[in-house]
């Protein structure tokens, strides 16, 4: 098993990543002197199949955004491959062409049908963005998503501006659409309660590397990263929880990572050995990996 790799014995995935690392250059000077990197997205392997939603979580600068981009090659990857339907993406070098969906006269009725398959009126398509409020322009969003007829989709903060009855509505409607229109679906969010209702399976992400990653029901249960411990904590739950772990400090610049474990300056079970030792992805559990050289850490038992 992969950092976020299928079960075993699953299909083929749709959609596989390996490697994939993602560096900034950090230019300084008149001149645009190279003095550094940004390593935004440090090593990560995934795996995606049909249908599947597989949520990624982390705080704000963990790479998150940055993963999502690259995937879609909205951004070239320093290194690593993707494989999309078995096809490495990565080695096509042809011009973005236009997606020929339908002929040109098909267009208004396709539209119609797009718009009420999120909950829209087909005589929504000649009004002005002014005209919606948030939700709809959400909805409205979704829809050109679709629009292309996709396989796979990242929605990267899809809810996060919405009110919470809002929210409910549109994850109810991703939610609808993945199993009506069999979509594998990369769900980036900063909150986990949100994660919890619409993941398969959890990447938690920090400063561009996976410290944990597993089916949703398991990382919920049983998190075994103290990475992950804490950002449970604070999430309201009817589940129960680990004790409340506040991080300290702000999460370290991606351009000067600590050494050893990325973690361990706000982790709560630091010891020496972290700063020495980069933590590699481990099994604690079936389909369930952790990067943390603590092996008492390992259980996942909540306390």
């Amino acid at each position: 098993m992969t950092a976020a790799g299928a079960p075993l014995g699953a299909t083929p995935p749709l959609l596989e990543a390996r490697g994939i690392v993602k560096h900034f250059p950090v230019h300084r000077g008149l001149l645009g002197r190279t003095v550094g990197q940004v390593r935004a997205v440090d090593g990560i392997d995934l795996s995606l199949g049909s249908g599947e939603c597989l949520g990624v979580v982390g705080e704000s600068g963990s790479g998150k955004s940055t993963l999502g981009r690259v995937l879609l090659r909205l951004l070239e990857p320093t290194a690593g491959e993707i494989r999309f339907e078995g096809t490495d993406i990565g080695c096509l070098r042809e011009v973005l062409r236009l997606h020929k969906v339908c002929p040109e006269a098909e267009i208004p009725d396709r539209i119609g049908d797009l718009l009420t398959r999120v909950g829209m009126s087909p005589d929504h398509k000649d009004r002005y963005p002014a005209a919606f409020s948030g939700g709809q322009r959400q909805r409205i969003a979704i829809a050109r998503a679709l629009a292309a007829g996709p396989k796979f989709i990242v929605a990267d903060e899809a809810v996060s501006a919405l009110d919470v009855s809002i929210q409910a509505e549109v994850i109810q409607l991703l939610q609808q659409l993945r199993r009506d229109l069999s979509l594998a679906t990369l769900f980036i969010s900063h909150d986990l309660s949100v994660i919890e209702v619409v993941a398969d399976r959890v990447l938690v992400m920090y400063l561009g590397r996976v410290m944990e990653a597993a089916p949703a029901a398991e990382l919920f249960a049983r998190p075994s990263h103290p990475y992950t411990r804490a950002l449970l904590s604070a999430v309201p739950s009817r589940r129960p929880k680990p004790a409340r772990t506040v991080l300290t400090g702000e999460i370290p610049s991606p351009s000067r990572p600590p050494s050893g474990c990325v973690f361990r300056t706000r982790c709560p079970n630091a010891i020496g050995k972290c700063a020495e030792v980069v933590p590699e992805l481990r099994r604690v559990g079936e389909d369930h990996v952790s990067a943390c050289i603590r092996d008492d850490l390992a259980t996942g038992r909540l306390t």
